[in-house]
C-alpha cells in the first residue's frame, strides 16, 4: 500500500525552526519526486519544495534560504527544515509524491499519492 505520513509539525515563535518528516511505505522515495506543499485556512494549497530523484530540488520564492527538502534513503523518509519562521508560513503542511516529474512542480495535478497533513503555528 503506498503511503505517505508527515510528522512534525507543532507551535513554534516566530524566528525559530521546525523539521518536518515524511514517511513513505510501499514505494522507495529516491525514485519518486516528492514535495511538500501546505494549505493556510482560506487559501489555496501552495507548492513548498521539492526533491527529484537526482536530488536536484526546487523551492517556492517565499522560503528560499530558511527552508531545506532532504532525503534519507535508508530510512525511506523526505524532511523539511523550516528555519527563521514567520507567521505567514501558518499552515497545514502536506508531502505528496509522483514518479514522474512534470512541469510546473508545484502543479498539484502532478501528484497521485498525498499525505493527511501536519499543522504548522508560528506566533508572532
Amino acid at each position: 500500500q503506498v503511503q505517505l505520513v508527515e510528522l512534525g509539525g507543532g507551535s513554534v515563535q516566530a524566528g525559530g525552526s521546525l523539521r518536518l518528516s515524511c514517511v513513505a511505505s510501499g514505494f522507495t522515495v529516491r525514485s519518486y519526486h516528492i514535495a511538500w506543499f501546505r494549505q493556510a485556512p482560506g487559501k489555496q494549497r501552495e507548492g513548498v519544495a521539492l526533491i527529484r530523484p537526482s536530488l536536484n530540488t526546487a523551492y517556492a520564492d517565499s522560503v528560499k534560504g530558511r527552508f531545506t527538502i532532504s532525503r534519507d534513503n535508508a530510512k525511506n523518509m523526505v524532511y523539511l527544515q523550516m528555519n527563521s519562521l514567520k507567521p505567514e508560513d501558518t499552515a497545514m503542511y502536506y508531502c505528496a509524491a509522483t514518479a514522474s516529474g512534470s512541469y510546473p512542480w508545484d502543479a498539484m495535478s502532478n501528484y497521485n499519492t498525498w499525505g493527511q497533513g501536519t499543522q504548522v503555528t508560528v506566533s508572532s
